[in-house]
This record gives structure tokens, sequence and C-alpha cells, in this order.
């Protein structure tokens, strides 16, 4: 069965009650379980985590192709734009890494425009809330199809 490693980075615990304007009213719980519903549907295990810490979410993808997962689907929130730590681990990870963003990155704060993952990532879908997370599973499936 193919594995995937879901990672939600810092601040998502928070979905629901933190900007609805910008983040919208799902929690991360109900994201969680669309995500488990689409997983079902197209037989894929999913391991989902949440970290607000940075090395820990470094762990979690450095420890990813020795846990047998074929691909990361990453929100890496704050982290997109700040962590180099996190960026060198998906570089060094040699698996398939979509990035995703509940917010278009590039219609926010100016300091928001530069994503630091998106250069070492296979692809990145943004904008659309929950459904970017779909899209991104359904990407990465597709590209684990190809190989």
């Amino acid at each position: 069965m193919r594995r995937i490693l879901v990672i939600h980075g810092p601040n998502l615990d928070l979905l629901g009650t933190r900007e609805p304007a910008i983040y919208g009213h799902l929690t991360l719980a109900s994201i969680n379980q669309i995500l488990k519903v689409q997983a079902k549907k197209d037989k894929v295990a999913l391991v989902i985590r949440q970290s607000n810490h940075e090395g820990r979410i470094v762990d979690l993808i450095g420890r990813a192709r020795k846990n047998k997962f074929q691909g990361i689907l990453i929100n890496p929130a704050a982290y997109t734009h700040t962590s180099v730590a996190v960026r060198d681990a998906i570089a060094a990870c040699g698996l398939i890494v979509i990035e995703v963003h509940l917010s278009n990155i590039y219609s926010r704060e100016e300091f928001r425009h530069k994503s630091l993952i998106s250069p070492v990532a296979k692809g990145t879908i943004m904008g659309f809330g929950a459904k970017s997370y779909t899209l991104g599973l359904a990407a990465i499936l597709d590209l684990i199809e190809a190989k």
C-alpha cells in the first residue's frame, strides 16, 4: 500500500479560530478528516502530523524514507519563508514532496511572497483552502504512479 506523510506546520493547530478571513473556518481536524476520506477512496495510508517545532518537522522529513513513505504532503506554514533547515531536509529526503497552502502566499504580505520550500518541492498548490490538500494528495499519487 502507498504511504504518504502529511505534515502541518506551525500554528495550523489553530485553524478554525485563527484569522478565518484568510484561513477559513475549518479546523485542522476537519481537514485531516477530508484527507482521510480521500485516502480511503484512493487506497492510500496516511500518517498525519502537526508540529509547531522546526526540529520536529525536520526529523519527520529526515526519517520519511526509512519509514517507507513514498511522498510527503507538507504545509510548512510560516517555515515556508524562514526555514533553511526544512528546505534542506526536503532536498535531502529523496521523496516526492508537494507543498500546499490554504491561502495564496502571493496575495498576502510581501514577506510571504518568497518560499524557500518551492524550489525543492515537486510542486506547490495554494489558495484553494482545504481543497489545496486534496489537490496535493492527488498530485502526489499521480506522480507516484508515473514513476
